[in-house]
């Protein structure tokens, strides 16, 4: 794929002409948002396709109609704004991007803060009355989080054609509801082909989700790697019986079995000198009662590693581990792949757009390779793409003690400001 064609740094004009992001504005819709999606116990539970994510879309449509912005919601259920003022011809965009979906009790600034910024670039752009080479969108993709519909970064997934639409939408969530008809509930079924948005170039803004700034005291970190995923669910099979009468060398024990598995993927990732991570974060027993030594046993398996030989070897350990498991404990194993996602090398020339953005703004500024899955993962198949991290207080996110201070993320709008004014020639 080309790398798209900016000039050799960001824009540089005097301090009275250039455009300003309103960070008071984008602070307040950041709050805003973040009051939507509210369980009865003041969780923010705003998961795809849900009343919840239903009024977060309705809220930032209206905020994009009020921009000026064409909206539209292709068949998966992306919602893009379109900033193309008179007199820009109808080329591909620049487009930001993000998500506004939530994890189950989450924090306001995951996602949120790349599709708010976006809007917040846009607008500033606009009220500068510059004309720009190329149109700018803002995009929220469908179903980021990957919480109750499986895979996760769904909507970008698909419009980077790595999943069919149909199948998407033929998705069957935790609870056992059908995207597609749970699109359609909430009005946010579109009729534009996900394929359509093909970008010049995309860039989106994130909190870091890690410590690593925050440690160096760095301000803007530019994104220029992304580590690869793979999400497996092993499933053990043994036989239920009675917890007080059953000899333990008797046992076909499916927790027990499933508790190796833990320890193994701990053990290994702590004895490496690499930055792999593992996690078991689902596990469910069944009977599930407790005098019931348990039957089955399922849990997920979340691998990832900046290097793609590195992942496969863990994938490979974990196989011959559970073949081994299975022998040993006299249990059944099963695993079922989610997800696989190889690590992404970002666009070097946006990646320097970034570095050079934050210097000329007097902001410290370093490399780094995200932990998490993003958007831009997805559309770096398809677009030159980086990505722009602000910190995350304590590294902390995925809960409600998320957190960011209010002028890093105006810090980091402000290159996302001049990276996209870069690559759409303003």
């Amino acid at each position: 794929m080309d790398s798209p064609a900016p000039p050799p740094s960001a824009p540089s004009p005097s301090a009275s002409s250039r455009p300003a992001v309103d960070a008071a504005s984008l602070l307040d819709r950041l709050r805003a948002l973040g009051r939507v999606g509210r369980d009865g116990a003041g969780r923010l539970v705003r998961l795809a396709a849900s009343d919840g994510d239903r009024q977060g879309r309705d809220l930032l449509v209206s905020w994009m109609r009020d921009a000026g912005l064409a909206v539209t919601v292709d068949r998966i259920g992306n919602v893009t704004g379109l900033w193309r003022p008179a007199g820009t011809p109808d080329v591909p965009p620049v487009v930001i991007g993000s998500h506004i979906d939530t994890v189950i009790d989450a924090g306001i600034y995951d996602g949120c803060t790349g599709v708010l910024a976006g809007l917040a670039v846009i607008e500033a752009l606009a009220a500068a009355g510059v004309v720009p080479a190329r149109p700018v969108a803002v995009t929220a993709f469908t179903n980021e989080e990957g919480v109750r519909y499986a895979p996760d970064m769904m909507g970008s997934l698909v419009v980077a054609g790595g999943l069919a639409v149909e199948a998407a939408l033929a998705v069957v969530g935790t609870d056992d509801s059908v995207l597609g008809a749970e699109l359609a509930r909430i009005g946010y079924a579109g009729t534009t082909e996900p394929t359509a948005l093909r970008p010049h170039a995309y860039v989106e803004l994130h909190v870091e989700q890690g410590p690593v700034l925050e440690r160096e005291g760095v301000a803007i970190g530019a994104v220029d790697s992304l580590q690869g995923i793979s999400w497996q669910k092993v499933t053990i099979t043994g036989d239920a019986n009675h917890a007080g009468t059953t000899p333990i060398s008797m046992r076909r024990d499916a927790g027990l079995a499933a508790a190796r598995v833990i320890t193994f993927l701990r053990e290994r990732a702590a004895a490496s000198n690499t930055p792999t991570v593992a996690t078991v974060g689902c596990i469910a027993f069944e009977p599930n009662a407790i005098n019931v030594i348990p039957s089955h046993a399922s849990l997920t398996v979340d691998l990832r590693d900046p290097d793609e030989d590195r992942l496969r070897e863990e994938e490979a350990a974990l196989a011959a581990f559970l073949d081994d498991l299975a022998a040993a404990e006299g249990v059944g194993v099963a695993v079922e792949r989610l997800a696989r996602f190889e690590p992404v090398a970002f666009d070097p020339a946006i990646v320097g757009l970034i570095e050079d953005a934050a210097r000329r703004r007097g902001l410290s500024c370093r490399r780094i390779t995200s932990g998490a899955g993003h958007d831009a993962q997805m559309m770096a198949r398809v677009a030159p793409a980086a990505m722009i991290f602000v910190p995350s207080a304590g590294g902390v996110s995925h809960s409600p003690r998320e957190a960011t201070d209010d002028a890093e993320i105006a810090a980091g709008a402000a290159v996302l400001l001049d990276v996209v004014a870069a690559l759409a020639g303003v």
